[in-house]
């Protein structure tokens, strides 16, 4: 079997390895969240930041949900890991934003973050913070969720079918499962461009 092919039936089985009720709380999580005035705060780090960012722009023009994310403003971002440190530059930036219990935040993560292990501390440090807040927390994370998935209202978890391909195919499913969820009835507001363009 060519590689192309085995990637390709990896991700047949990670779909066949997602549990939709939790893709389905999340969305309800989150339109109870813009219900009651709060806001999404989106975090990743490395390829998850790039699809945090995406993200942010779809919750906010599609289902008029006021989202942001720390990687949006690289020089606040560089200037908090340089002054303040790595560990603390999420929460920092969140505490700055004045999170709150109306409020959600979400994890895009390959393993969660994990204390014991001193991987993704930002992550960490921010997940403490929304616990000390009542924040909600949601994510879509892989491996076993890791700290996210243990601390989260509702978490997504993308199955780990070969340990090889472990982080291209969480980050890849982060972006299918925001999609999903920007295009759930229960969140969409407005329609996309191509579905509008007859």
């Amino acid at each position: 079997m060519s590689f192309a092919k085995e990637f390709l039936e990896e991700a047949k089985r990670v779909i066949d390895g997602i549990d939709a009720e939790s893709v389905e709380a999340v969305a309800r999580i989150l339109n109870g969240v813009r219900a009651a005035g709060g806001r999404l705060f989106i975090l990743g780090v490395g390829g998850s930041a790039a699809n945090a960012s995406h993200a942010v722009n779809d919750f906010r023009k599609i289902c008029g949900l006021e989202c942001y994310s720390p990687v949006d403003n690289v020089s606040e971002l560089t200037a908090r890991i340089n002054d303040e440190g790595w560990e603390s530059c999420f929460s920092k930036w969140l505490q700055g934003s004045r999170l709150s219990a109306k409020d959600a935040v979400m994890v895009f993560s390959v393993g969660g973050g994990n204390a014991e292990k001193n991987v993704s501390m930002n992550l960490v440090r921010s997940l403490e913070l929304a616990k000390q807040t009542g924040s909600k927390i949601v994510g879509v994370v892989g491996r076993d969720g890791g700290h996210t998935a243990r601390v989260a209202d509702a978490c997504v978890i993308v199955p780990t079918v070969n340990s090889k391909t472990v982080t291209p195919h969480a980050e890849a499913f982060q972006a299918v499962i925001w999609h999903l969820w920007v295009s759930h009835p229960l969140l969409q507001m407005n329609e996309m461009k191509w579905e509008s363009v007859k």
